[in-house]
């Protein structure tokens, strides 16, 4: 396996911090430059202590009817929903529902592999250190629509063993916020959609984010649009989607809701001080640099720090950046392949006053 490690930029090439309205004037230009050369289509919404600063959209949210992208248009946000896993996780703890030291096999009784039931604890899950694995690969890509609940990636991949002793190393695991939204079902007695849809869409505010299954029509959501390698041409990411989005990734939301989803966060309508902090200050070492907290990266490279989450697929992309110590929160989505929004969020990231 390859190795990826962040290196600092030298001070001669660092980017001098702007005034908030320089920042944000630098940020137009760019935005309608990268949308001009085909490189950029989503939206991006900028706030700072609750009160949105930024808010535009670029790009077309359906090319073959020429439909704009606006700020309420609804985005796939891929992996960003393990930020909302993972506070659901965070809830139930703080209720006293489960324990984050406990085995997964104490509240999965039946899971079928012993080892990952008797070793790999929520914790390992929530931090991408329980060996669980993945699911994307040649058995989702053959089972793609059959996967319709959480139950049904259980039944798909719950032999496996786990690849290494759990807690022992660091290695992404979408299967594993999978098993962690199978665990808030189970600890909660609701469905997974349901109880995010009550304890953090509605107590937020975000009105505009779910995750109805992929054939039903859901208003205002962009189309994806992936450029396979060597291809010229944009197509559509239909035939890579899954049947439903998973407590793994997947659903879609507005830059707006996740802006309000950010100051719930910092305003402890979600939780409180202490499982705030737990869910958002990170616990890992990962590869790039920065640490990894419970759904949550937790970056303290360059530049002032910031939690959040990225996500991307063909398709789809998005990055959601919470600044604590300036108040500032940036959220970018698009519907192209990553990192379009990655690149956005960094050029804006790198410019904003640090206090």
């Amino acid at each position: 396996t390859i190795q990826v490690a962040k290196i600092p930029t030298p001070a001669e090439f660092q980017i001098a911090r702007m005034t908030e309205r320089d920042a944000l004037a630098a940020l137009k230009k760019y935005a309608i430059e990268t949308t001009a050369s085909d490189k950029f289509s989503g939206a991006v919404a900028i706030s700072k202590h609750g009160n949105t600063v930024f808010a535009q959209a670029y790009g077309l949210a359906d090319r073959e009817k020429k439909t704009p992208n606006a700020v309420q248009t609804r985005f796939r946000m891929g992996s960003m929903n393990k930020m909302f896993t993972a506070t659901a996780i965070l809830q139930l703890a703080h209720a006293g529902k489960l324990k984050l030291t406990d085995p997964l096999g104490n509240y999965l009784t039946d899971y079928p592999n012993k080892d990952v039931a008797s070793k790999v604890t929520i914790e390992h899950l929530l931090t991408h250190t329980g060996g669980t694995g993945d699911i994307f690969g040649p058995e989702f890509d053959e089972h793609r629509l059959q996967l319709k609940t959480l139950e049904d990636y259980v039944h798909l991949y719950g032999k496996r063993a786990p690849l290494f002793e759990p807690g022992s190393k660091w290695d992404y695991s979408n299967y594993g916020f999978v098993l962690l939204g199978v665990v808030a079902e189970k600890v909660s007695g609701q469905n997974y959609y349901d109880y995010v849809q009550e304890h953090i869409f509605t107590p937020a505010g975000m009105a505009l984010s779910g995750s109805l299954p992929e054939d039903q029509t859901v208003s205002g959501r962009s189309l994806g649009y992936t450029k396979p390698e060597g291809s010229a041409d944009w197509k559509s990411n239909t035939d890579t989607l899954p049947y439903r989005g998973s407590a793994a990734g997947g659903g879609y939301t507005t830059v707006e809701d996740l802006l309000k989803f950010a100051n719930a966060l910092s305003t402890y309508k979600l939780l409180d001080k202490k499982h705030t902090e737990l869910l958002t200050t990170g616990h890992v070492d990962t590869p790039w640099g920065s640490k990894y907290a419970y759904g949550f990266m937790d970056n303290r490279e360059e530049g002032p720090r910031w939690f959040g989450h990225d996500g991307g697929a063909p398709g789809m992309n998005g990055d959601l950046r919470i600044f604590p110590q300036s108040g500032y929160v940036v959220a970018v989505l698009a519907n192209m392949d990553p990192p379009v929004a990655q690149v956005i969020a960094n050029y804006i990231s790198n410019r904003l006053p640090e206090k």
